[in-house]
């Protein structure tokens, strides 16, 4: 993975996601496997200070900041986003 897949990756846990997870569910029938269940789960998954930390951390001293400090970060990098998608598509 590049170093930009990385920031990027980095970036979607600093902000948070939604995901799914698909389990499916097989039996042979008559010498074929057959799908007999499928379940598709959503689930966020909430914002990774640590995630925030690490991106902030080669824009500035971050080993002072307070949580508060750090919270209003990830909201600036949450637009910073926003942003991006919206100039994208």
């Amino acid at each position: 993975m590049s170093d930009e897949g990385l920031k990027k990756a980095l970036l979607k846990c600093a902000v948070g996601f939604d995901t799914s997870e698909i389990v499916e569910e097989y039996a042979v029938d008559e010498g074929e496997l057959k799908l007999v269940k499928r379940k598709v789960t959503k689930r966020d998954v909430p914002p990774d200070i640590k995630a925030v930390k690490m991106l902030l951390d080669g824009e500035s001293d971050i080993s002072g900041m307070s949580d508060e400090e750090l919270e209003e970060r990830r909201k600036k990098l949450i637009e910073m986003l926003k942003e991006d998608k919206n100039e994208q598509g």
